[in-house]
């Protein structure tokens, strides 16, 4: 496998809304990779652990969100955003369907993208993060850790935030740290946080979904077409486990992979076992959409 290249990777994208920042590596058919939420988080550092081995197979094509502080800034709410660019990247490609794995909230949209643009979609993975908690009540505990940290960023905040994340705290580098805490306090990138993840933001979100009268994604999971993988970690304290017993039984086409002793970050806790799972459902001859 050959070693993947931050600068080497890196490519631009405008749109009318502002510049799309993408890693693109590999050749084949295309596959868009959609990083999730929280404190420093790239899509870079979601899956260049993973994009060398992906791009053996696929063209993989590594979007940054707008808002998390490498693609445009935004003035709107940035789950909002997401969905909306991915299809501005789609069109500026000229890519008319593509297979997707999203990560957390990256999975979200991929599964809105994949009800609401069915023929965008033609497989879908996803992190985590997809669903609804059936037997503990919202937030959980690493949205908790999230919020705490949103209002109040500090070194140990951000500490005990990542240690939520992961089963195994080793993974919890230095290295992890720093990266981490250079982007997620940086001022406009923790402005633009604050409109998801502060307490005043989630109370606010929660008040609207009571009161609206729109179906949640989550109720329309029946409609995706698109043959689906989810992968979790059984030990996930972000997103309990329990979440994907929805999605499990409502999307048509959908599997489950559950991955012991590991946290939210499957992709990185139980890199090599994800890997096998995920290649063997995305190159399967039956695991195109119909």
């Amino acid at each position: 496998m050959a070693q993947v290249s931050y600068e080497d990777s890196r490519k631009e994208l405008q749109t009318e809304q502002g510049v799309l920042v993408y890693h693109e590596v590999g050749e084949g058919p295309p596959l868009l990779l959609l990083h999730g939420s929280g404190p420093g988080v790239t899509g870079w550092r979601n899956y260049r652990g993973v994009v060398g081995e992906l791009s053996e197979h696929f063209r993989c094509l590594i979007l940054e969100f707008p808002g998390f502080g490498v693609s445009y800034a935004g003035d709107g709410h940035p789950m909002m955003m997401a969905g909306g660019s991915v299809i501005a990247f789609l069109d500026g490609l000229g890519l008319d369907s593509v297979d997707i794995i999203g990560n957390s909230m990256g999975g979200i949209v991929g599964a809105n993208i994949a009800i609401n643009a069915p023929q965008r979609v033609n497989r879908l993975v996803t992190i985590g993060g997809m669903g609804k908690n059936i037997f503990g009540h919202g937030p959980s505990e690493g949205i908790k850790l999230l919020m705490d940290f949103t209002d109040n960023p500090t070194r140990e905040g951000l500490v005990r935030w990542l240690n939520s994340m992961v089963y195994d705290p080793a993974i919890v580098t230095e290295e992890l740290l720093e990266e981490r805490w250079a982007l997620a306090t940086e001022p406009t990138t923790l402005e633009i946080a604050r409109r998801m993840y502060s307490s005043q933001a989630m109370a606010a979100m929660a008040a609207a979904n009571q009161a609206a009268e729109t179906t949640p994604y989550w109720a329309k999971l029946g409609r995706i077409k698109a043959p689906t993988l989810l992968t979790w970690g059984r030990d996930d304290r972000v997103s309990p486990v329990d979440m994907a017993m929805l999605p499990m039984r409502d999307v048509p086409n959908a599997e489950l992979h559950v991955f012991p002793n590991c946290g939210h970050w499957t992709m990185i806790e139980a890199r090599e076992a994800w890997l096998s799972a995920v290649l063997a459902f995305l190159t399967r001859d039956d695991s195109k959409a119909k």
